[in-house]
């Protein structure tokens, strides 16, 4: 692409964030823009989708036209993620959550539900959490690893180069390690990384990267996954490329 008409598209980009107050969201548009076309995702994993706001961050924004595949589970959210995916014949949803096992659990339903999770909230997280990040109801939920999923969903639609993305509130390494070898087929890792954990037994962000860089992936860009909570850093994403794809 000319230099100046991507110069040109990217100011647009910031302009129409900016009026929309998404601003924050600038720099993880633009990593995965590159990322997704640089390495020809077909198959993105969104795990933790919510309402689906990731999705259609990637439809909206970032140029994506391939398959997504959201999970979420809790089951009111879930109605309306099915509700905004039911117009759109590449993105299919599944009212379940993933983790490192197959079976049911007990799905924590928070009072801001963004916040819902496997985990229980932390006694110990900062207080601008504490009336939003409560426990209002547990429901029973199907959980799949992901691994065991896999081979279905591939022969269903046949994709090749699949991406994984993770918003589980504190869960994440469960789904990485419910992904198994499987793991190492992803082209990248998109996941959460807590800087002051608000979940118990949450994996803290040294933990997480070095995980995965055990995993074989390499960091690839880091940002914040919300407006911040100023002067503190609560959370960021992570987003990380296969070893293979980018060599040494």
């Amino acid at each position: 692409m000319n230099r100046y008409v991507r110069e040109l598209r990217d100011r647009a980009l910031a302009t129409r964030l900016a009026l929309g107050g998404r601003v924050h969201q600038y720099p993880e548009i633009q990593a995965l823009r590159r990322f997704l076309a640089a390495f020809d995702v077909d198959c993105l994993f969104d795990v933790g989708a919510n309402r689906g706001q990731y999705a259609t961050m990637l439809r909206r924004d970032c140029g994506y036209r391939g398959l997504i595949l959201s999970f979420e589970p809790n089951p009111d959210v879930f109605a309306q993620l099915e509700r905004h995916a039911a117009g759109d014949r590449r993105w299919h949803v599944f009212n379940m959550a993933l983790s490192d096992f197959d079976g049911t659990a007990s799905f924590n339903i928070m009072a801001a539900d963004q916040f819902s999770s496997l985990k229980t909230p932390s006694g110990t997280q900062d207080a601008i959490f504490t009336e939003r990040n409560r426990i209002v109801k547990s429901v029973e939920m199907q959980c799949r690893r992901l691994d065991t999923m896999l081979p279905e969903l591939i022969a269903e639609h046949g994709f090749r180069r699949p991406f994984l993305k993770m918003d589980t509130q504190g869960h994440d390494l469960s789904v990485c390690e419910g992904a198994g070898a499987a793991l190492s087929s992803m082209t990248g890792v998109q996941t959460e990384l807590a800087i002051r954990p608000i979940y118990q037994s949450g994996t803290g962000y040294r933990a997480m990267i070095e995980w995965l860089e055990q995993a074989g992936f390499v960091p690839s860009a880091f940002f914040a996954n919300n407006k911040g909570h100023f002067p503190r850093l609560v959370e960021m994403d992570g987003l990380f490329a296969n070893r293979t794809l980018v060599g040494d």
